[in-house]
């Protein structure tokens, strides 16, 4: 297997001088292609900052994060961005979906953002409706459904690229079990399927469980790393 994210030394502070607050201090780990991998931890952990710089989403740190053998670090902004579209999906505690757009376009949205004509993305557009459960919904305003539903719709838009890399970060924390479940089996079936490499943060070890391995954060130190 070839190493999809590759993250050395991090070190991650917020505020300055007496305020200054570590959150990370020399966090170092791997995960490689088609790897299914939680980052847990307690509330204040740095997991979900961590999972931020991952994505590029924030760029003020120390060390090195290297993604799908790219060095994110060193990138300039134009180049992250294009890099983020191409290669990564996000999924976040809350949906982000746009509120005046029907389901489809809000998962075509990014690919549309790329110059993507709706007529060239019919058939990966109907696959992953299939896929999510989606296609009875595929006209109905986000307002119309469920949480369970719009969390789908968002998986959905991330996948719709073909994304090397899906970034959750607790991705069911707003449903509840049972949509819960449904997400996570939705992520594992992606991961299964298509190769997706999946990285999520999450502090329920339900959602854990669908992963290969564990890596455990306390304090912004990687405390333990494990294979289920």
């Amino acid at each position: 297997m070839s190493t999809m994210i590759d993250v050395k030394g991090i070190n991650k502070c917020f505020g300055k001088n007496e305020n200054k607050n570590q959150v990370l201090n020399d966090a170092t780990f791997s995960v490689e292609k088609g790897e299914f991998v939680s980052l847990m931890g307690a509330s204040g952990s740095g997991k979900s900052t961590l999972l931020y710089l991952i994505g590029g989403l924030d760029r003020d740190f120390e060390g090195s994060i290297s993604m799908a053998g790219q060095e994110i670090t060193t990138m300039k902004e134009k180049e992250l961005s294009k890099f983020r579209l191409d290669k990564i999906g996000f999924v976040f505690q809350f949906y982000n979906l746009v509120q005046n757009l029907n389901v489809e376009d809000n998962i075509l949205l990014p690919l549309t953002v790329k110059g993507y004509k709706k007529s060239e993305l019919k058939e990966a557009l109907d696959e992953i409706l299939n896929i999510t459960g989606l296609t009875e919904k595929r006209k109905a305003m986000p307002a119309q459904l469920s949480g369970g539903q719009q969390q789908r719709v968002a998986v959905a838009r991330a996948v719709l690229g073909n994304p090397d890399i899906i970034l959750a970060d607790e991705a069911t924390g707003n449903l509840d079990s049972v949509s819960g479940k449904e997400i996570m089996d939705l992520f594992k079936r992606l991961n299964r399927e298509k190769g997706i490499t999946i990285l999520q943060v999450t502090h329920s070890a339900d959602c854990a469980s669908y992963s290969d391995r564990i890596v455990q954060i306390e304090n912004g130190h990687i405390i333990s790393d494990e294979i289920k």
